[in-house]
């Protein structure tokens, strides 16, 4: 049974069919924009040809999945033995709802669960340029955390940003939880450093550090990073758990391309993707997993602080190919 089958006849819990519902009503810009091709093309073909892989690949890069991983992905799907057999256009789309699965998996078990560690205090380094959501990002994911009983404090180490402190300390607020800072320009690595001892003195479950998004250049922003690393191994043992870079999906592959530093610079463990619900192009995870092989940990799927969700590649899959799986009535 390929994946396609299995996921139309898999029993879903109640906890599935609701998160499987935000995908559909958060991804609907990109399945009525990019994707919405898709059906016609399938429909005006009678059989399978070089023209309709060129239509399929176009429809693929305006989604933002990637040039280099669009072309490796038509290839393959021309090589699957599948389509050898294939006599009606429309039982190609299985075959590329199955490819989908495998970009993203490459034959790997991803976790995209946040790691904990089990001893102690869990550290999470966030990372990415200005503007993404980073701080936002941060509440949400501390609104989750809380919700799911765990004790959460965050850390301003985003000294050089101009309000960036007062901007994580409204959220704390709103969320209800300790926001550690210093002065504006203090160095980053003290506010973890106090933050870390307040967190153990106090029992606290989750530590999440806002970092700054620009430094003027990768040396200094490699310098900061490592600097920040070094004092949270010394405190806490086999921390970071995971450093997380947040990208904005509405900026596509130029988001990409300025996330290539941070990257470049430091062990980003895990990727958040915002606005995911504001863009045309969803294909974006797939171009992020195939490029730098790192997993998605959670999608923002709109502006409330519940409108984000942990990473689960058949919701996904599900939000982005609903019209052809034939269960667009759930909304």
């Amino acid at each position: 049974m390929g994946l396609f089958s299995f996921f139309k006849s898999k029993e879903k819990t109640l906890e599935e069919k609701n998160k499987q519902r935000k995908y559909l009503v958060g991804m609907e810009k990109t399945r009525k924009g990019a994707f919405a091709r898709l059906s016609s093309i399938f429909n005006s073909y009678s059989d399978i040809n070089e023209e309709l892989f060129d239509e399929l690949e176009e429809i693929f890069v305006m989604a933002d999945i990637g040039v280099e991983t669009v072309v490796d992905f038509v290839d393959e799907i021309k090589n699957d033995v599948r389509v050898n057999g294939i006599t009606n256009v429309h039982d190609l789309e299985p075959i590329i709802v199955d490819k989908m699965f495998e970009i993203y998996l490459k034959g790997e078990v991803v976790n995209s669960n946040l790691i904990v560690n089990k001893d102690g205090l869990s550290v999470y380094l966030f990372v990415g340029v200005n503007g993404v959501g980073k701080t936002t990002t941060i509440a949400k994911i501390a609104n989750k955390l809380k919700k799911e009983k765990k004790k959460v404090i965050l850390a301003a180490a985003d000294t050089f940003r101009a309000g960036a402190i007062e901007q994580l300390k409204v959220w704390g607020d709103r969320v209800g939880v300790k926001v550690v800072c210093g002065k504006e320009g203090a160095d980053p690595s003290s506010v973890i450093y106090e933050a870390i001892k307040i967190a153990k003195e106090e029992h606290y479950d989750c530590l999440l550090c806002d970092t700054a998004g620009r430094l003027q250049t990768k040396v200094n922003l490699m310098k900061e990073l490592e600097k920040m690393k070094r004092v949270i191994e010394r405190e806490v043992p086999d921390a970071p758990q995971d450093t997380l870079l947040v990208i904005d999906a509405t900026t596509g592959q130029n988001g990409l391309s300025q996330a290539k530093a941070f990257i470049e610079a430091t062990d980003v463990t895990g990727v958040v993707l915002t606005k995911l619900d504001g863009t045309a192009k969803g294909g974006i995870v797939l171009a992020i997993r195939d490029k730098y092989s790192i997993p998605i940990k959670f999608v923002c799927l709109g502006e409330k602080l519940d409108d984000i969700e942990y990473f689960d590649i058949e919701s996904y899959i599900y939000g982005l190919f609903a019209d052809l799986l034939g269960n667009n009535d759930e909304k």
